[in-house]
């Protein structure tokens, strides 16, 4: 996956290279291609079972989608904080923490 695409484009060029129209993915997905399109415009944001799904029909990794996914709402939350690296790290070192003692901040 590149770095600098969108969860959205990512999907749309999954789509478009696999020569499908957003009706028939979205009827796959059993919603509104009016929604799939505002997902790929990244106007709205998948839920976790939409990326599940379009895993499946796009035949894309599971894994890679998620973290695609996952890093988009990162960006997404902290993009306009001044120390949006170092609160990344440390969320990076609770993540770590909360693996290892099985705790919850």
């Amino acid at each position: 996956m590149e770095i600098n695409k969108s969860i959205g484009q990512i999907i749309r060029d999954f789509r478009e290279h696999k020569e499908l129209l957003v009706r028939q993915v979205a009827a796959l997905l059993e919603v509104d291609p009016s929604l799939l399109s505002k997902i790929e415009r990244g106007d709205k944001r998948p839920t976790r079972e939409q990326i599940r799904l379009l895993a499946k029909i796009l035949e894309i990794d599971e894994k890679e989608l998620t973290i695609a996914y996952l890093s988009d709402r990162l960006v997404y939350e902290v993009r306009d904080e001044n120390f949006a690296m170092e609160a990344i790290k440390v969320a990076e070192q609770k993540i770590e923490y909360l693996k290892r003692s099985n705790t919850v901040v």
